[in-house]
């Protein structure tokens, strides 16, 4: 049976200030533990020795974090950039660090354009040319400097160690540097890091990354200056500007983290923060608690599935017309997020019958994308979650897009460069590399941060609190969506991480779900109203989750068993 609210479940969707949404003051607030959850064991035990020598959950990302990019280099690393949802325990403060990649001052909406105006196949994707600005260098000195406790070189430690001794190749490296063996390939310095001759490793060598090491040690001694000014930041321009790229060094050293304050929500009688945009997570995912709530949930299983996918349909309509870097582009929120809106959009879904997203107008000026187009789900992108002992807490998701990002290591640095110029609309209607098309607010122009799936979350209602989130490219909304569900039905960790999962994301127009997720009887059922079923044989996500149940004094933590992290509960003595 998937999650669905109860009939009672009346809840206004809004976007709040956070200063209204001040922590639960009492002392349930202290677990007394460390509990973390990670996409690989090397990270979980980063962000675990950081945490044993002193260090809050600001400290344990931060090691978190470059340990990924050592031990997973196909979904993070220095190259790339991410968002950190983050609570300080102390203050109650909740605020978003938005690390995500900015477009170059010379880049111009017709970047991937040839001279008909069609988009340049793998232009966006591949090579020097498809990689932004990076932002997460600058997240990590900003969650170290602002945060943490313990100096910078401290929590960059393991993941120094880590590429200096080598990391055993996995399964999920060779998986993702099959898919883009080509890329690599192409890519001199990364053919020579992450391949054999030319070919796929052998599982169980070791990846070594002096050079990464090295890039490490200077932003551990020169903070931000260590990345974006100096040796470092010449050898990433000459390197881009040789293999065709428009980098400059105003670009880097013109980089800022900027701090944001989430996207917040009631629903049901619990507080649920997530990500602001660049993110569309948090708008798309109050826009479908909004659908969810503005009328009586359904008691069949087939009518349930039937409404959320509705609701999913029509928030990634609104995220194609609407979302965009808001320091760039005026969005709506307020009437996104309102509940008037959720009743509209409740009040044209027909229970019976599915709607064809062709005949859900987009905007005026803008056509559908091609419908025969096929949304590719890949293992890029990466999830942690983790909660300390005195109830500090991060949820960071962090990617350098695809996997292994652009494909292009600049040499001498070991950075291996995101490809996010791709999660721009290259041109109106046209889908990205996951299906996901766009219009005017997420053209590509100077300085813009893309619009982003990313979304970490938190869950708060009286007696729980979940941290949580996953890659999964434009399905991890609808899969946080799901996890929030499950976490106000009170599944513990493990199954909540274990759970079947279904997506719609408008175009393509299709209902993905994984093996389990859907009965028999509940697909045939569909299929009568009109969606179009698309089981999926390979499983998609990878969540990672903590949760505090305050009640009861217990710590849980889970990682995902379609992936290859670790969770793990530290008694604090």
């Amino acid at each position: 049976m998937l999650p669905f609210p109860p009939p009672a479940a009346r809840a206004l969707v809004a976007a709040l200030l956070l200063s209204c949404l001040s922590a639960l003051a009492s002392a349930r607030d202290m677990p007394g533990s460390h509990a973390l959850a990670t996409a690989h064991p090397l990270a979980t035990a980063a962000g675990e020795a950081v945490l044993g020598a002193g260090g809050n959950a600001f400290d344990a990302a931060v090691a978190v974090t470059a340990a990924l990019g050592v031990a997973e280099p196909q979904g993070s690393g220095l190259g790339g950039g991410g968002f950190f949802l983050l609570h300080e325990a102390a203050t109650g403060q909740t605020v978003m660090v938005d690390a995500r990649e900015t477009a170059p001052a010379l880049a111009h909406r017709d970047l991937y354009l040839d001279p008909d105006g069609e988009v340049i196949p793998g232009l966006s994707l591949d090579g020097a040319l498809s990689a932004a600005i990076p932002g997460m260098p600058a997240g990590l000195v900003h969650l170290a400097e602002q945060y943490g406790r313990l100096p910078l070189a401290d929590s960059l430690a393991p993941a120094i160690r880590l590429a200096e001794d080598g990391v055993p190749i996995d399964s999920a490296f060779l998986q993702m540097a099959a898919f883009r063996l080509q890329a690599l390939r192409d890519g001199a310095d990364a053919a020579l890091i992450f391949l054999d001759a030319g070919d796929l490793p052998a599982e169980g060598a070791l990846l070594r990354q002096p050079d990464l090491a090295d890039t490490l040690r200077y932003l551990a001694e020169q903070g931000a200056d260590g990345f974006y000014r100096g040796p470092v930041a010449q050898r990433l321009v000459d390197a881009v500007t040789v293999a065709g790229g428009i980098w400059t060094l105003d670009d880097l050293e013109a980089y800022t983290v900027v701090e944001r304050a989430p996207v917040a929500l009631e629903y049901q009688g619990a507080r649920i923060i997530t990500a602001a945009p660049p993110s569309s997570g948090g708008i798309a995912i109050g826009q479908m608690l909004g659908v969810l709530a503005a009328g009586e949930s359904p008691e069949g299983e087939a009518d349930r599935v039937h409404l959320m996918v509705e609701a999913m349909r029509r928030a990634y309509r609104d995220r194609a017309a609407y979302l965009g870097d808001p320091d760039h582009v005026s969005i709506p929120v307020s009437g996104l997020l309102s509940s008037e809106y959720a009743r509209e959009l409740r009040s044209g879904i027909d229970p019976r019958r599915a709607t064809p997203s062709n005949e859900l107008p987009l905007r005026s000026d803008a056509a559908p994308g091609d419908l025969r187009f096929l949304a590719r789900e890949s293992s890029q992108t990466t999830h942690f979650s983790i909660l300390d002992a005195q109830g500090n807490r991060v949820a960071g998701t962090i990617t350098l897009n695809y996997p292994f990002g652009s494909g292009f290591v600049a040499p001498g640095t070991g950075v291996l460069l995101n490809n996010e110029m791709d999660d721009f609309s290259a041109r109106p209607g046209v889908p990205n590399a996951y299906g996901l098309i766009g219009f005017e607010a997420n053209a590509i122009a100077p300085r813009r941060r893309p619009l982003s799936s990313m979304s970490p979350t938190f869950v708060e209602t009286r007696d729980r609190v979940a941290v949580l989130g996953t890659p999964g490219g434009s399905r991890i909304i609808t899969m946080v969506l799901q996890g929030i569900l499950l976490v106000l039905e009170g599944e513990d960790a493990d199954e909540l991480v274990r759970r079947p999962r279904l997506h719609h994301q408008y175009l393509p127009d299709r209902i993905d779900f994984e093996t389990g997720a859907l009965s028999v009887a509940v697909q045939r059922d569909l299929a009568q109203r009109g969606h179009q079923l698309n089981p999926q044989l390979r499983p998609f996500g990878n969540m990672q989750v903590v949760i505090w149940d305050r009640s009861e004094g217990v710590l849980q933590a889970a990682s995902d068993p379609r992936g290859n992290g670790a969770a793990t509960v530290i008694d604090v003595q």
